[in-house]
């Protein structure tokens, strides 16, 4: 069979994806995560002295940390399962990442095991959003120092 009729058979074979169902569950999923993020913020905002502005870093930490227990509960991948990418691309995504490969690699001892591949799957996340971060406050500072911008 050659490489043609072979990619043909494939696709005749293959069940079809259904890429609107799959978009309505993530948009429903990343919709309700960020719903309660914003609940947390409101939270914080009414229970503490932080205001709209302030309230994010809070916010941000409790959702990665309510992600985590729900990781190591196992209720998290079956959220990941129905919701894909809407579970993944928020913030919980990388709470979920990190605690994955702890729980994953913490029969080979906690410095080598946990420590060793805790941010195997986060790493990336983590690198490029310092790099991005530092691009933008580069950007900004030159916008500022030429004085395109007041930011």
């Amino acid at each position: 069979m050659n490489p043609k009729d072979y990619e043909q058979l494939q696709t005749q074979l293959s069940p079809k994806t259904p890429i609107l169902k799959n978009v309505l569950k993530a948009f429903l999923v990343g919709g309700i995560i960020c719903t309660i993020g914003q609940a947390i913020t409101f939270f914080y905002m009414a229970n503490f002295d932080f205001t709209e502005r302030t309230a994010g870093n809070p916010t941000v930490s409790t959702m990665i940390f309510i992600a985590m227990l729900l990781t190591g509960f196992g209720l998290y991948k079956k959220l990941g399962q129905f919701g894909g990418a809407g579970s993944a691309v928020p913030v919980t995504g990388f709470g979920n990442a990190v605690i994955s490969a702890a729980i994953e690699h913490k029969t080979e001892g906690f410095v080598l095991g946990v420590g060793g591949n805790i941010f195997k799957l986060a790493g990336s996340v983590i690198v490029f959003g310092v790099v991005s971060a530092f691009l933008v406050a580069l950007i900004k500072l030159i916008l500022v120092t030429i004085g395109v911008t007041d930011w």
